[in-house]
C-alpha cells in the first residue's frame, strides 16, 4: 500500500517537473525570436542596440507611426529623455541597475536623423510603460 502511493506521489511530482521543463522551453523558444532593434546612422558612425524584449512588437503595434512627429519635437523630446536616464544609470543605488545598464551618448547639437531620434524617443516611451515609470 505505501509503495503504490509513493508511486502514485513520484509520478505527480515527475509529471510537475516535466510540465515545467516544457514550459520554460516554450518562453525561451519566444524570447530568441525577437530581434534586437538597432538604431544607427551610418554617416556618424552612431549606433543604439536596443535588446529589450518587446520593443519590436511596441514599434509595430502601439508607438505612433513614423511621421507622426516631426523630427525637431524628437530631438527637444530626446535632449531632456536622455540626461534623464543617464542619471538613473549612473545612480545604481536608487534605480534599478538591471534596467538602467548604459550611458546614452547623445549631443543635442548632432543631427542624427529622423530614424534615430524617432527610435531613441520610443524606446523611452516603451520603457516608461514596460517598467511603470516616469523619465521627468
Amino acid at each position: 500500500m505505501k509503495t503504490s502511493i509513493y508511486y502514485v506521489i513520484l509520478g505527480c511530482f515527475m509529471f510537475l517537473l516535466i510540465a515545467n521543463c516544457n514550459s520554460t522551453k516554450t518562453i525561451n523558444k519566444s524570447t530568441e525570436r525577437e530581434e534586437p532593434v538597432v538604431i544607427k546612422n551610418d554617416s556618424l558612425e552612431y549606433e543604439i542596440i536596443i535588446l529589450d524584449i518587446g520593443f519590436n512588437a511596441y514599434l509595430q503595434s502601439i508607438a505612433r507611426p513614423v511621421g507622426y512627429y516631426s523630427q525637431s519635437y524628437l530631438e527637444n523630446r530626446n535632449s531632456f529623455l536622455v540626461p534623464v536616464w543617464n542619471a538613473r544609470v549612473n545612480d545604481p543605488i536608487r534605480f534599478n541597475p538591471n534596467i538602467y545598464q548604459n550611458v546614452i551618448d547623445y549631443d543635442a547639437n548632432i543631427d542624427y536623423g529622423y530614424d534615430v531620434n524617432y527610435k531613441l524617443f520610443n524606446y523611452f516611451q516603451f520603457a516608461e510603460r514596460k517598467y511603470r515609470m516616469v523619465l521627468r
